[in-house]
């Protein structure tokens, strides 16, 4: 369990830069209202159908895939902290052009907008990680932005609830707010963290650096099981509160119950992440896909909130360790001159998995009722369990044919 002293203790481990990243996570999570509680926005206040508010929803995915795959181009061009600016600075008008529109083609093209910057500055972030910390604490660190976007995320759904019980631009209102600080911390206080020979490095022509990063198997495979992990996890801003809704549960019992998932994450990521700094990196991974499938595979049993708290806490675990031990995969897989890119990639499979889960959860959810819906998270985890086991025999060869070509 996280404490004090152990805070203290990983201060020193790490670079001055990396921990105003974190400082600056945690402030933006703080005022991670509006995306969680968009869908009940949608249909609650503005009385949009829920077919038509998830496909509002989607686009927040559309936005994201291109916002990666730009994000890490543009990382490695131009650097880390001009991508990260321009994200911190633009989506903050983006949000509140949410929290203002009403009609409804207008808020699509908005919502779109608000994907795309909302979600530039991650590779940039990643990129900023790999480029300051040492590889054998990438884990660690990884592990601690997670749990700064937790931290926040652990109070953000309960205040939220509440908000949108008064007033629900007050969500898009904070939310701006909040993103807007976090530009300010890298404005003051984060240098570049690129070398000036990677750099130069990373200057070679973009379709030659994409023919690279798209003829490497094991990245492609990666993300192609990141994009099913996505979906899964996709549910729980969209399905999960329509599953509760059905039920007979209200928007605040929701809040309620996704903070289980930020407060549960504030007590187990810093000791998870540690011991998976020790652990095999795909069994590890494995682990996390088949907690992820029993956690929502149990939610359509869930009639009760502490049933649905319960199903929250399995699946949290799992994210926890894929979030921990995902991104120092792919760091470990790219060149130094590609590491934008790669993180751009895979951080493109999530914005694919969110722009795709809401719409085929929602049309899935409605042809199979709650049961059979989650069910197919629970044999999907196991599927992508499998897999992972079986990438890690791939990459034992690449690591072994590497050694050899050393030799």
């Amino acid at each position: 369990m996280i404490t004090i002293a152990r805070l203290r203790g990983a201060r020193d481990e790490l670079p001055a830069a990396f921990w105003f990243l974190w400082v600056g996570t945690v402030v933006n999570r703080l005022g991670g209202f509006a995306i969680p509680f968009l869908m009940l926005y949608l249909t609650a206040d503005l009385h949009i159908q829920p077919a038509s508010a998830a496909l509002v929803v989607s686009t927040l995915g559309a936005g994201s895939f291109v916002a990666q795959l730009t994000g890490g181009e543009l990382a490695d061009r131009f650097g880390r902290r001009p991508v990260m600016l321009l994200s911190f600075f633009v989506s903050p008008i983006a949000m509140l052009a949410v929290g203002l529109t009403r009609d409804l083609g207008v808020l699509a093209l908005m919502t779109l907008i608000l994907g795309f910057f909302t979600d530039l500055y991650r590779p940039a972030v990643s990129a900023a990680i790999v480029d300051l910390v040492p590889a054998e604490r990438r884990t660690r660190a990884f592990g601690y932005i997670y749990w700064a976007i937790n931290l926040g995320a652990a109070l953000a759904p309960i205040a939220a609830g509440f908000l949108a019980n008064l007033d629900y631009f007050l969500l898009f209102a904070g939310d701006a707010l909040t993103t807007a600080l976090f530009g300010l911390v890298v404005l003051l206080r984060v240098p570049e963290s690129q070398s000036h020979a990677v750099a130069h490095e990373a200057r070679t022509p973009t379709r030659a650096r994409l023919g690279i990063a798209l003829r490497d198997s094991m990245l492609l495979a990666f993300v192609v099981l990141s994009v099913l992990v996505g979906l899964m996890y996709s549910q729980a801003n969209v399905t999960l509160p329509i599953d509760m809704a059905a039920k007979g549960l209200l928007p605040s019992d929701y809040g309620l119950a996704i903070a289980v998932n930020g407060a549960l994450i504030v007590l187990v990521t810093i000791w998870i992440s540690r011991r998976a700094e020790r652990s095999p990196r795909y069994p590890t991974i494995a682990l996390s896909a088949v907690l992820l499938g029993i956690g929502f595979g149990l939610t359509g049993f869930a009639t009760t909130l502490p049933f649905f708290m319960v199903t929250v806490a399995i699946w949290t675990f799992g994210e926890v360790i894929g979030a921990a031990v995902a991104p120092v995969i792919v760091a470990e897989m790219s060149p130094p001159a590609l590491r934008g890119l790669y993180q751009g990639m895979w951080g493109s499979s999530w914005g694919l998995a969110f722009f795709l889960g809401p719409a085929l959860g929602g049309l899935a959810y409605q042809h199979l009722g709650s049961i059979g819906f989650w069910s197919i998270a629970f044999v999907l985890g196991g599927v992508i369990a499998a897999s992972y086991l079986a990438l890690s025999v791939v990459a034992r060869r690449r690591i072994s044919a590497a050694a050899c070509e050393r030799v």
